[in-house]
């Protein structure tokens, strides 16, 4: 009887272990618009990942042999099947190059090119997404039509593996010169907050500009808006696009990419109490 009793409780103590949160395992959850999708073709050199930088599949590629909600090498595309190089890439490089080796990194990124933020609000996904082109509405589509709802149901996943430790957003063309969009963030972000239980003092919001002045920037008097969000979100930080290179003044290079994500790690790790080292 007694033997049965330790097997039974060992195998429940295996189960628990099986299934349990690893606080070594830090993810970030990305989204945006096309600059976070990824606008700029991966590499030979891009191929190259340690283990411990994971990524957590949104959407099916089945060519790519990866399905919606497993963990892979973060290999890119880190977005949907066919999407480029991402902030996300060399931000996530970074994160584990600066961390003991017993700490992974994943990242979960839901992004749809040309969107306004309006897409990533639930109050106004469904009546905006009636007015966009059929090519936006099919990747709309591949998140189950709405973007946000998919990021929060691999979130949700992705906690039962690990602890959410942070926010990575590119998004802001499509809104230049709305003002409103630092309130239309913090009402995203506070909703993330309360729907994945997070502690907003915990959850740093990192947030890119746009394709800098100093690089002829489509929409580079957007940078002043985003600027203004660390006033609305305390927990925020505004990551600098100076001098990353760009292809046609909306969207970056894929040096642009390592770059500004080596920043965004930068600035994560900074808030961490880590000063990263890093080369641009």
């Amino acid at each position: 009887m007694k033997s049965r009793i330790f097997l039974l409780t060992g195998l429940l103590l295996l189960s628990i272990k099986g299934f349990s949160q690893d606080p070594n395992f830090y993810i970030y959850l990305c989204f945006g618009q096309s600059n976070m999708e990824g606008n700029a073709r991966a590499q030979a050199q891009d191929s190259i990942v340690d283990e411990r930088f994971k990524v957590l599949e949104a959407v099916d590629c089945p060519k790519l042999n990866r399905e919606k909600g497993k963990w892979y090498t973060a290999t890119p595309p880190l977005c949907r099947c066919t999407t480029g190089l991402n902030p996300a890439d060399y931000f996530g490089r970074t994160m584990v190059a600066n961390l003991p080796k017993n700490i992974k990194i994943g990242v979960i990124n839901v992004s749809v090119a040309g969107c306004k933020i309006e897409l990533f609000d639930n109050d106004t996904y469904e009546s905006y997404s009636a007015t966009v082109a059929d090519w936006m509405k099919n990747m709309i589509k591949e998140y189950g039509g709405s973007p946000y709802n998919r990021l929060v149901e691999m979130a949700k996943l992705a906690q039962k593996d690990g602890v959410i430790k942070g926010v990575l957003l590119h998004q802001g063309e499509s809104n230049t010169g709305d003002t409103l969009w630092p309130a239309k963030i913090k009402k995203i972000y506070d909703r993330l907050m309360v729907d994945l239980k997070l502690n907003p003092k915990a959850t740093p919001l990192l947030v890119g500009e746009m394709v800098n002045a100093d690089q002829n920037g489509a929409c580079a008097s957007m940078n002043k808006i985003i600027a203004t969000l660390p006033q609305v979100i305390p927990n925020s930080y505004v990551i600098s696009s100076a001098g990353c290179t760009t292809r046609e003044r909306l969207h970056f290079t894929a040096e642009g990419y390592r770059v500004f994500g080596k920043r965004y790690a930068a600035a994560m790790l900074s808030t961490m109490g880590i000063k990263a080292n890093i080369t641009e």
